[in-house]
């Protein structure tokens, strides 16, 4: 499977990002990938070509391009706990520049270009997301109901912005999330919120896991984690999205 290399148009400039799709000339079904707060890298590539192998066109757009194409911080092969905090202490001031505004206007330009392009089947599209990305991509589909048919998020801060965010959702939903994100009780709470939203959702707790256990270069993977959340994401997507 082809991977290429892209260039978005957005109100600020150009988003540098790659798409993972099938080589067999086909149109798929689209789906918009939101990287955790590292970014675009080798494990971000695995993640996306192993969802393309499934049938589908994923974009996967560099968040902070406003900063400079990726990488904007150089990152480790693998990011272990000597290397964290520096590491982190580095993106944060990107993390922090990247306001809902920059967001809102971001997810417009990403999913107008994912649904525009040649190789995606017409109609709505799926979002997924990791970390940081998990709440950007819950934005995008709260913000665009009609374009969206599924939203997942996994280990993200998603009840960051409130209960306001939810309602907007007519998505269907996946959340989930570390046992080190999120209490039972936070998780109830949570859940609740969400059924008061009429949402339609999956929403747990995967167990022994800690934030930012998909992430195969961090010492925070699980290699269990990530099995159940292709084990979730995978039929989400397949019951929402029309593949050929």
């Amino acid at each position: 499977m082809p991977i290429t290399t892209l260039r978005i148009p957005t109100a600020d400039g150009h988003a540098d990002a790659f798409a993972a799709l099938p080589d067999d000339g086909a149109r798929h079904p689209g789906v918009l990938m939101y990287a955790d707060g590292f970014g675009i890298r080798p494990v971000l590539r695995d993640l996306a070509l192993e969802l393309a192998g499934h049938g589908y066109y994923v974009l996967v757009p560099h968040l902070f391009y406003r900063h400079g194409p990726a990488p904007v911080v150089e990152l480790p092969a693998y990011i272990g706990e000597e290397a964290r905090a520096e590491v982190f202490a580095r993106l944060m001031p990107l993390i922090e520049a990247h306001t809902a505004a920059h967001a809102r206007s971001d997810a417009e330009a990403y999913l107008r270009f994912l649904t525009t392009r040649p190789e995606v089947e017409a109609g709505p599209v799926a979002v997924t997301g990791y970390c940081v990305g998990g709440l950007l991509a819950v934005r995008a589909a709260a913000e665009h109901p009609g374009r969206v048919a599924a939203v997942a998020a996994f280990h993200g801060p998603v009840a960051a912005d409130g209960p306001g965010l939810f309602a907007g959702l007519t998505a269907r939903v996946h959340l989930g999330h570390a046992e080190s994100d999120l209490t039972p009780e936070e998780l109830g709470e949570l859940n609740r919120t969400l059924d008061a939203a009429g949402v339609s959702y999956t929403s747990e707790i995967y167990p022994g896991t800690v934030h930012g256990f998909t992430m195969a270069d961090t010492d925070t993977f699980s290699p269990t984690g990530l099995k159940q959340h292709w084990s979730r994401l995978l039929p989400l997507l397949e019951s929402t999205l029309s593949t050929t």
